[in-house]
């Protein structure tokens, strides 16, 4: 029997365990989508507080809710996800999803990130999805297509007063990845299939196919693997619903082989230059395999330890048998490979692999949360490469989250924080010639970047960039009203391969301030974030004033502004 018949029985022998958990397990779920606005920030803030169930890791996501859940926090949220009179009998559901619209407004330049199929804009941008959830025994479908209208105005982008070589260092990373300016020259109107998916249900374990947006990682405005911040991609996965329970700790679980696509788009607004350096496409798709695990164990029940691993390459490149659909079951090291054999599939044929490991800690008496994310893009040699430079083409996040509460009944201080780091390790000057140092986090020569249609499908910020975020609000059930703190190193990497030594320039460096406001109303809820951008150097372009020993950069403001809304569908709140 070949790998391709092998495969076959494998898939036949998950297909019978599923059918006999089903008759082991007859339960119930309501999908919650990854990032949703409000209601998810809401669930993990009552988990801290101990109303919420501590089982629950919050690093896989979407994760799954039960209408026969008598817990509060969930019943609060399921009644703003399903309609009031869905049908319900034994083993047969419908319900209509909510309605869920976003409008973002940028000046002067793109901002704000984790957003779904919406795309880097300047101007307003609407975003719209609704859809139903159904259903009949073990069959699950969940159609939630979205849409957006963009403007997509054209904006100051990379500019023209730059030599030759430092132009060449721009498009080092655009060649390497895939993240344009600007998505189209006109206005553009986008309909795709979004938050659907239709899977195969026995008790906790799901088979299926989907287009939803996944988030692997503890990190809450970003992740280092998957997120929200690009268009979700179809994918077939098999995945737990619940954390699974053994002796040792409970296990949450996901495979996923799924296809990424390129924008196809010049990177940059200008042609002269996209016709002198861009190394175009050439319209193939890639290959995606990837798995995530998170433990909790069982002599440590407030710590969730997670392990990412994914695997991306041109379809036309991959190898056709068991190791091609499943590169996630391979060795770390590039030494055992070769001595293997395989060297030709790491570099002439493009794979191009990513691993990260997590953690995230409960204090439930303290209503606070530490987590962090650590990840690595490239292969070691061996082991001694590995522990002498675990420094080579890692990221990094961390973060927190501490509630207060206040003298009136269910209103505290939340407060958020998060940094997470991309740009590459003072390691490039110790393995590369020179001062330039190489690719960064989310980008690959030959794979082109950890992208689908042109924005990462993990960190939202921007490639080689760095961004800290502080959040402080007072919160009160659904409503929340605070501040926000941000910011943003944009592109460190092209910087110092470019303008390291020269004096003249100065990193890029956005400031800004942000105003939260969270408001529910029987079957509304209104999410709205206003931020003032303060940009120094931006773009890296040189202002009017200044001297060559005191040189000034271009130091513009900006305003972002979204609002989310959600309605529920079907009457008054239970």
């Amino acid at each position: 029997m070949g790998r391709d018949s092998f495969s076959i029985k494998h898939i036949r022998g998950i297909l019978l365990i599923l059918c006999l958990l089903n008759l082991c397990y007859t339960g119930d779920a309501q999908i919650l989508n990854a990032d949703t606005p409000v209601l998810e920030e809401f669930l993990r803030r009552k988990q801290l507080q101990g109303e919420y169930s501590a089982d629950y890791s919050f690093q896989l996501r979407p994760f799954f809710l039960s209408p026969k859940d008598s817990n509060e926090s969930v019943q609060t949220v399921l009644n703003y996800w399903k309609g009031e009179k869905p049908v319900e009998k034994k083993n047969v559901q419908f319900r209509f999803l909510p309605l869920i619209a976003t409008t973002e407004i940028n000046t002067k330049m793109p901002y704000g990130w984790g957003n779904k199929l919406m795309v880097p804009n300047v101007g307003l941008q609407t975003y719209l999805s609704t859809g139903f959830y159904a259903r009949f025994h073990l069959l699950e479908v969940q159609f939630q297509p979205e849409y957006i209208f963009a403007q997509n105005k054209s904006y100051q982008g990379f500019g023209t007063n730059f030599t030759s070589r430092q132009k060449y260092a721009r498009f080092f990373y655009w060649n390497n990845g895939d993240n344009p300016e600007r998505f189209s020259d006109q206005a553009i109107s986008k309909f795709w299939w979004g938050q659907s998916s239709a899977n195969l249900v026995a008790g906790p374990i799901a088979l299926g196919i989907s287009t939803q947006n996944i988030w692997w990682g503890p990190g809450q405005f970003n992740s280092l693997i998957f997120s929200d911040n690009a268009q979700g991609f179809p994918h077939i996965h098999l995945t737990t619903r619940k954390p699974l329970r053994t002796f040792a700790g409970n296990f949450e679980a996901q495979v996923i082989m799924g296809r990424l696509e390129n924008s196809g788009l010049a990177p940059s607004q200008n042609e002269e230059y996209n016709s002198m350096y861009f190394r175009k496409f050439d319209g193939d798709w890639r290959y995606l395999n990837g798995m995530h695990i998170t433990y909790n164990p069982s002599f440590l029940p407030n710590l969730f330890l997670g392990f990412n691993r994914t695997f991306q390459q041109y379809n036309k490149y991959r190898v056709k048998d068991f190791d091609g659909y499943f590169p996630i079951f391979e060795v770390f090291q590039k030494k055992t490979l070769f001595e293997n054999g395989n060297s030709v599939i790491y570099d002439s044929n493009g794979q191009d692999q990513q691993v990260t490991v997590s953690f995230r800690y409960l204090v439930p008496k303290g209503q606070f949360e530490i987590y962090g994310e650590f990840g690595r893009r490239d292969h070691s040699y061996d082991w001694r490469d590995f522990i002498l430079n675990p420094e080579h083409a890692r990221a990094y996040l961390f973060g927190f989250q501490k509630v207060f509460g206040l003298s009136e009944k269910d209103e505290y201080i939340q407060v958020r924080g998060e940094l997470t780091h991309q740009q590459e390790s003072v390691n490039r000057y110790a393995r590369y010639p020179g001062l330039i140092g190489n690719q960064t986090w989310h980008t690959h020569g030959l794979a082109r970047g950890f992208v689908n249609y042109g924005q990462t499908l993990g960190v939202g910020s921007g490639v080689g960039s760095n961004v800290q975020t502080l959040e402080i609000a007072k919160v009160k059930g659904l409503n929340k009203r605070g501040i926000l703190l941000e910011r943003l190193e944009n592109n460190q990497d092209f910087f110092y391969r470019s303008f390291g030594q020269v004096e003249s320039r100065r990193p890029w460096i956005d400031f800004s301030l942000g105003l939260l406001w969270d408001q529910q109303w029987n079957n509304l809820i209104i999410s709205g974030k206003m931020q003032l951008i303060k940009s120094f150097n931006y773009q890296w372009e040189k202002g009017d004033g200044g001297s060559s020993d005191f040189p000034q950069g271009y130091n513009p403001f900006a305003f972002y502004g979204s609002v989310d809304l959600i309605y529920r569908i079907g009457g008054s709140k239970n």
